[in-house]
């Protein structure tokens, strides 16, 4: 046990480190691949993605994927997200766990896509052609990810994330890698869980001739179940984050089920350039004796844009 605890520990300290070298060299505000920091989860989102501690479910692989280790059974998850502008974001993941490697793996699909864009260019300054017909052109962002988590001890799980990353502007590409680290502890009092994650660690990125770098995050958060009854449970969370190109963010939510199959949640979200406001809620139905479905939707304030619209499936099997 003595192991243990040094091996934690040390863990802890490269993590709290990591972020202090990673952002040293980040350029504030010239990020690429922002995408990446668009939530996954109308679950999260529902409670401001206070998340990095308290998330139980496929999205891990991108929240936390220490949290892998605290999703029940096989686990398959769909988001579709309606931004502002019609652009659409799609996210698919999968956890499942492998006793062969004492452990949880997770896959994260993530792809955003601008649709028809009307293009007004040198060539095409009012956007047609010489015959009268418009001229569009598209853009579009794409990652794959493959993550890692089991318990080092009964309270203590590390989690890794490996992610490919892929821009496209009509018909120039972009490529490139970034990793996720992730600790989740657990107390054993409240199901309080404390969770750190630096995301997004990689290399600049090169889009023709310019390079950019990822927009590296820092999260530290905690999470309690203040009330856990027979019929209810309401966890608190809150967490605050350091992003490479930006101020310090917190983030506050409260998540409230009724017998485990309906949920509530609402949070805020301080010191973002838009609003911070969220809310949402969920079901969970059983489909027989082996497969439940989890529904989910998140509202989220969006600043002058209006409104964000967020809807999750799940399926545990």
């Amino acid at each position: 046990m003595r192991f243990n605890k040094y091996k934690i520990a040390f863990l802890a300290a490269v993590l709290l480190l990591l972020p202090s070298l990673a952002f040293s060299q980040a350029k504030v505000g010239t990020t690429g691949v922002n995408f990446l920091e668009l939530g996954v989860s109308a679950r999260a989102m529902g409670m401001a993605e206070a998340y990095t501690a308290g998330v139980t479910d496929a999205s891990a692989v991108y929240y936390n994927p220490a949290g892998l280790t605290y999703v029940y059974g096989r686990q398959a998850m769909f988001t579709h997200i309606d931004l502002p502008a019609g652009i659409n974001y799609e996210f698919f993941a999968l956890a499942y766990p492998m006793e062969s490697v004492s452990g949880v793996v997770g896959i994260g699909i993530y792809a955003l896509n601008t649709g028809d864009i009307l293009r007004t260019d040198y060539s095409y300054p009012t956007g047609v052609d010489q015959s009268g017909n418009k001229q569009y052109f598209s853009a579009g962002d794409l990652a794959v990810s493959l993550s890692y988590s089991r318990f080092l001890t009964d309270k203590f799980s590390l989690g890794v994330t490996a992610r490919y990353i892929q821009e496209n502007l009509e018909l120039e590409k972009a490529s490139g890698w970034s990793a996720d680290v992730g600790t989740c502890y657990n107390s054993g009092y409240r199901n309080f869980k404390i969770g750190m994650v630096i995301s997004n660690f990689g290399p600049d990125m090169k889009f023709i001739k310019d390079e950019f770098p990822l927009p590296m995050n820092f999260k530290f958060g905690a999470s309690i179940d203040a009330v856990d009854s027979d019929n209810h449970l309401i966890m608190l969370a809150a967490e605050g984050s350091h992003p490479g190109d930006n101020e310090e963010k917190y983030n506050v939510g409260i998540e409230y089920w009724f017998q485990d199959k309906f949920s509530l949640r609402v949070g805020e979200r301080f010191n973002y350039d838009s609003d911070g406001f969220t809310a949402g809620g969920g079901l969970v139905l059983p489909i027989g004796e082996e497969f439940d479905l989890s529904v989910d939707y998140a509202y989220q304030e969006f600043g002058f844009l209006n409104e964000v619209h967020r809807f999750s499936l799940g399926l545990v099997f």
